[in-house]
């Protein structure tokens, strides 16, 4: 399935395959433009990333596992690097979804997040 946000012709707009713990063999390819958060395409895209700071950098529930592109996203700062800390799951490749940008195609997966949810 592709989604795509809204685009102006200058524009840059990268693609982003989301792989979701709940659904790995049916991955979601959207079309987001330059400088969008992981966060906010998923938000875009109604597809749910936990975030209960509400994308502040403040909590580590937006964690996601970059599996491509990670040269496609900025470099983590101490702030997503603390908060990091906190995630359970945590990979080498773990970011926090509101605090990467996204300049570049990248995969995303995102991983179980029922902890969060209660169930």
């Amino acid at each position: 399935m592709t989604v795509s946000t809204k685009k102006k012709d200058s524009e840059k707009t990268f693609q982003v395959k989301v792989i979701e713990h709940q659904n790995p063999n049916n991955p979601k390819v959207l079309s987001v433009l330059e400088g969008t958060t992981i966060l906010e395409a998923m938000q875009e895209n109604a597809i749910h990333l936990q975030h209960n700071c509400g994308g502040v950098c403040a909590c580590s529930t937006c964690h996601v596992i970059i599996k491509e592109g990670m040269e496609n996203l900025p470099e983590m700062t101490d702030e997503e690097e603390e908060q990091l800390d906190e995630a359970v799951g945590l990979t080498l490749t773990s970011r926090l979804g509101c605090q990467c940008k996204i300049y570049g195609d990248i995969t995303v997966v995102i991983p179980d997040q029922s902890i969060y949810l209660g169930h």
